[in-house]
């Protein structure tokens, strides 16, 4: 194409004068084959290069040793670098070590539709008298109804312990085998062999949360927080007697008193003991009444309770869009 026209040509088509001249000067568009540069190892010379590096002394190490060895031999081939490229264009460059490969954890994914059928568990740690001490706080928590099924306060994290709040926790319950899952996270007790043993036994499913992920154990979670941010939450505790009497104050009030406001503002005791459906049909007599007496205060619709929850779910499936 003549110079002259080239501008114009681009002006009208919005095609940069610089691709337009790549295009006319590569090889593709002469329909020549490229000439290599005058300073490249020739095809012998690159065999030369691959046939060193291929041999047992050099096989498992990387081309600065290679090159480094040589050059005290008084040889050289090639820089460094072209040594990279050589072994890359015969696919050779990868990491010679064997490196560690993460299983794929797959994401839990728990219902429950009902009191018993799901229970999440996990131990958090309380401060005591002096630095560096520390009391283990056991609970299990049922996450349809937010109840606190069972707890425990020891000295120290153990495995057996943990067994042994799950079994009692589930005899006074009256957990059926195969009736119910227990979620946890991957601590040395929930993971433990006696740990799995016990809950083979009593014919419960086991579940746990990928590592690193506290959202796949999140009412265990959110319980800890409740704890920690009452109000009456010391900074230290004097010692595990101590932090036992808070404890069955705590989770009193918790169970029996605290209106939770992911269960329709029930205590937890309430919705576990099936009492919610019962005490939401009071509320809404109580708001039907206020209705009916001052109608002109409720603007868009009669009031009406907040409501129960029907599932409770760790890790929900995710919604496909329909096509």
């Amino acid at each position: 194409m003549p110079p002259g026209q080239r501008r114009p040509l681009c002006a009208l088509t919005g095609l940069p004068r610089s691709r337009l001249y790549d295009r006319s000067n590569s090889a593709a568009a002469t329909g020549t084959q490229r000439r290599p540069h005058h300073r490249a190892l020739s095809a012998a010379e690159r065999q030369a290069v691959l046939d060193v590096l291929h041999e047992a002394r050099f096989v498992d190490r990387a081309p600065a040793e290679v090159y480094a060895t040589l050059l005290d031999e008084g040889r050289y081939l090639c820089s460094i670098r072209t040594m990279y490229r050589l072994l890359a264009a015969n696919n050779e460059v990868r990491e010679r070590r064997d490196q560690r490969r993460h299983p794929v954890y797959a994401k839990p994914e728990l219902l429950a539709t009902g009191p018993d059928q799901v229970w999440s568990w996990d131990i958090t740690k309380l401060k005591g008298p002096i630095k560096g001490q520390f009391f283990n706080l056991y609970v299990i928590l049922d996450i349809f109804s937010r109840c606190v099924v069972g707890w425990m306060l020891s000295e120290r994290e153990n495995a057996l312990l943990a067994a042994r709040l799950i079994e009692q926790t589930c005899a006074k319950h009256g957990i059926r085998p195969g009736s119910l899952t227990i979620h946890a996270d991957r601590g040395s007790p929930m993971m433990a062999t006696s740990t799995a043993i016990l809950l083979v036994n009593l014919g419960i499913a086991k579940s746990h949360s990928r590592p690193q992920q506290s959202n796949d154990n999140p009412y265990s979670e959110s319980q800890f927080k409740t704890l920690k941010y009452c109000p009456t939450f010391p900074k230290r505790f004097g010692s595990i007697q101590d932090a036992r009497a808070f404890c069955v104050r705590f989770f009193q009030w918790y169970n029996h008193e605290h209106h939770h406001s992911g269960i329709g503002l029930m205590t937890p005791w309430q919705v576990h003991s099936g009492q919610a459906h019962v005490i939401q049909e009071t509320r809404q007599k109580t708001l039907a009444a206020v209705y009916a007496k001052n109608p002109q205060r409720f603007v868009r619709k009669p009031p009406k309770p907040p409501e129960l929850p029907d599932a409770a779910w760790i890790n929900p499936p995710e919604k496909k869009n329909a096509a």
